[in-house]
C-alpha cells in the first residue's frame, strides 16, 4: 500500500533516515539526526506543508515547503515559500516527487504563496532534474555549492 499524506511527528525517525540514506548516497553534504528534522521540518512556526510519501508503512520521502524567515540561509525574501524534496535513494523514479508536490503547490496556493524557492546542490543532477520537470526555473547567481530556482506558483497549473 502507498499513500500521499501529511507529515506527523511519529514520522521523524523515517524522515531521518531517508535524508542519510541520501547522505550516504553521495546526494548530501552530511547527516541529519531526529531532533534536526523535527527543527527543519516539522516545527510549525514557518511551515505551509510537509507530506510524507508512504510506501508498505514506511516514509519513503517527504516534502516540505515553508515560509522565508529573516535571515534564512537560502537568502530568500520573505513571503516566499522554500520547498525540499528528499526521496530514498531506492524508491526514486516512481512518481513520489510528482504526487508530493501536487500536494505542496496547493498549499502554497491555500497559503497565499507566490513564489517559491529551491536552493539545489549544484553537484545534486537528480534534484536539478526534477525540480525543473515541475516548472522550476534558475534565478539568481549560484553560489559555490548551490543553484537557486525559482517557481511562479500563478504561472503552473499543476503538478
Amino acid at each position: 500500500m502507498s499513500e500521499v499524506r501529511p507529515a506527523r511527528d511519529t514520522d521523524a525517525d523515517d524522515m531521518a533516515e531517508v535524508q542519510n540514506a541520501i547522505y550516504r548516497a553521495g546526494l548530501r553534504s552530511s547527516p541529519v539526526d531526529v531532533d534536526l528534522v523535527r527543527e527543519r521540518y516539522l516545527d510549525p512556526e514557518h511551515l505551509v506543508a510537509c507530506t510524507v510519501a508512504v510506501e508498505d508503512g514506511r516514509v519513503v520521502g517527504f516534502q516540505s515547503l515553508k515560509r522565508a524567515w529573516p535571515g534564512n540561509p537560502y537568502d530568500v525574501p520573505l513571503g516566499w515559500g522554500v520547498i525540499g524534496t528528499h526521496i530514498h535513494p531506492d524508491a526514486g523514479r516512481r512518481g513520489w516527487g510528482r504526487r508530493l508536490f501536487a500536494v505542496t503547490l496547493e498549499a502554497a496556493r491555500a497559503a497565499g504563496t507566490r513564489h517559491v524557492d529551491a536552493s539545489i546542490g549544484s553537484d545534486n543532477e537528480p534534484a536539478l532534474a526534477y525540480y525543473a520537470a515541475m516548472g522550476f526555473v534558475p534565478y539568481r547567481e549560484p553560489t559555490a555549492t548551490t543553484t537557486p530556482h525559482r517557481l511562479d506558483v500563478d504561472g503552473v497549473d499543476g503538478a
